[in-house]
């Protein structure tokens, strides 16, 4: 799809949400599509290239709106080829870290940025494992975290299951996201995972055994 088409598209569904009083997230890297949503009363807006394009930081500053910086390792149509980490942990930490500074210098606010950690983009199900059980070192960055693993092929992997029997892995993974810190989870199946995560934050409230 070509940027007039997008925004012809796009522009007239995220100004009819926005009167309606709904807070709209738009995906996009393009800095005339992020300038044309913020200007039709989007919210945010969440990129899976964690904002490398300063022209796109700057539109976002201007804007003064909440933004999901994202690591992805290579480019979408040729991220899962062969994917490689020394260490992913660390790696995506230090990727968020560098990219928090630039969106700062920018002239976005630190209270206006979230980080996903791209489950799945770039990445390994053993990358995708690793980063699930050591999220909390994410936190040190100092920023919410956005998490989206549900339905992911990782499940599959594990599960044997096909994507649309992923339902329990995906809630499983939401709440030990949960539990691991994030602060927003993207999910398929609302319902579910709603339900599982209020009785793992009423859990979360009241356990003192740290």
């Amino acid at each position: 799809m070509d940027e007039a088409e997008e925004l012809r598209r796009v522009v007239p569904v995220v100004r009819a949400l926005a009167d309606d009083g709904v807070l709209v997230s738009v995906d996009t890297s393009k800095p005339a599509v992020a300038a044309a949503v913020i200007e039709a009363g989007a919210e945010a807006i969440n990129d899976v290239t964690g904002l490398a394009d300063p022209d796109l930081r700057a539109v976002c500053a201007d804007g003064g709106v909440g933004v999901v910086t994202m690591h992805m390792q290579g480019e979408p149509r040729t991220m899962q080829e062969d994917p490689r980490y020394d260490d992913v942990v660390a790696e995506v930490t230090q990727f968020l870290s560098e990219r928090v500074a630039e969106c700062v210098d920018a002239g976005l606010g630190e209270d206006l940025l979230v980080l996903d950690p791209g489950f799945g983009f770039g990445k390994t199900p053993t990358d995708n494992i690793e980063l699930l059980a050591n999220l909390r070192q994410l936190l040190d960055i100092g920023q919410p975290l956005l998490i989206g693993i549900s339905r992911k092929s990782t499940l599959g992997a594990i599960t044997g299951r096909d994507v649309d029997q992923r339902v329990p892995a995906s809630v499983a993974a939401a709440v030990m996201a949960v539990e691991r810190g994030a602060s927003i989870v993207r999910a398929h199946d609302v319902a579910e995972t709603v339900d599982a995560l209020r009785v793992a934050t009423a859990v979360m409230k009241l356990d003192t055994s740290e």
